[in-house]
């Protein structure tokens, strides 16, 4: 998709048209890391909030330490 960069006030930047927000999975609002490679390539991440209950925090500790309990007991 070929974008054109516009002046904006005293900056620039990139519409994003409803199309790519879609595509993206993005919204206004939405906060993206901004990574610049090199060779000049941008990457923007979605920075998406992902809530963890302490049920699923305490569900995921459990299996790490059941999968790797041999090394917890060597460690503690």
């Amino acid at each position: 998709m070929k974008k054109t960069i516009s002046k904006i006030g005293n900056s620039h930047g990139l519409i994003f048209d409803s199309t790519l927000l879609q595509l993206a999975k993005l919204k206004p609002g939405d906060q993206v890391n901004v990574e610049v490679h090199s060779g000049g390539t941008i990457t923007l991440t979605p920075m998406n909030d992902v809530e963890i209950t302490e049920e699923a925090a305490a569900g995921a500790a459990r299996e790490i330490i059941g999968k790797n309990s041999e090394l917890f007991r060597h460690l503690s």
